[in-house]
């Protein structure tokens, strides 16, 4: 992992976060989530077979991902996208039910802000950014309910700005989606950061326009040497701009 490199916090105005892998994760985790789920139709699997089943969701969407990822751009297209992921779950753990039922009732599931819980550093940087007078916005490829989770787990305080790409239509590394972010908030790509966990969709869509990126990994080291500060977590964002936690 490179040197740290810092950030001259006078010359930022606005910082944007991405949503997943970054804000949020499922509560209370995605395996316990879709066990739920196969309760409710009668189904129950063991453990290993959830991790498979996982697994081969996790590799579809990365295979879809990197195929095309239009589907993030419209909300009919990214529900479907939960469902068929879903579907593959179902076919890997070798349930035979209606897996669009049952996919569409993990959409619907997941549509409620209690489903979802930040990481434990995301209120108290929240404050912290918003108590050194940081404007703060979401930009994320997610579909159009980002905005209601948001107001369900109490962080519309602290944002400007909710973007969804499923509501703009519009995906990142698309600039265009930044571009509008910087215009709900009226500040300058040069006086911003965008903070991610993907480096494709945040660091690169960040840079074109000219915001400064950060990637987040939190669960996982790049085999790579980003050209890009890399945190662990969101106090590692403060760090870069030299701020105490507190």
């Amino acid at each position: 992992m490179p040197a740290m490199q810092k950030i001259d916090a006078q010359q930022i105005d606005a910082i944007f976060f991405d949503v997943g892998n970054t804000l949020f994760m499922p509560h209370p985790s995605m395996a316990e989530v879709c066990r739920h789920v196969l309760q409710q139709f009668g189904y129950s699997v063991t453990d290993e077979e959830m991790q498979k089943g996982l697994i081969a969701a996790d590799r579809y969407y990365e295979e879809r991902y990197r195929s095309d990822d239009s589907f993030w751009a419209n909300e009919k297209d990214a529900s479907q996208l939960w469902v068929d992921m879903y579907g593959v779950f179902l076919k890997e753990v070798g349930i035979d039910g209606d897996r669009n039922l049952m996919g569409r009732a993990l959409y619907d599931y997941f549509g409620h802000g209690d489903r979802w819980r930040t990481f434990p550093d995301v209120v108290p940087v929240f404050k912290r950014l918003k108590a050194e007078g940081y404007r703060l916005a979401l930009i994320s490829n997610w579909d159009a309910r980002l905005a209601k989770l948001c107001f369900d787990m109490g962080l519309d305080r602290y944002l400007e700005a909710v973007i969804s790409s499923a509501m703009v239509g519009l995906i990142k590394p698309d600039p265009h989606i930044f571009d509008v972010a910087l215009e709900r908030l009226g500040v300058a790509p040069d006086r911003s950061i965008h903070i991610g966990d993907h480096y494709y969709a945040d660091v690169l869509g960040a840079r074109s326009v000219g915001i400064h990126p950060v990637l987040i990994q939190r669960f996982w080291s790049s085999e790579h040497r980003p050209d890009c500060p890399v945190v662990k977590d969101l106090y590692g964002l403060l760090d870069l701009l030299e701020l105490e936690a507190q």
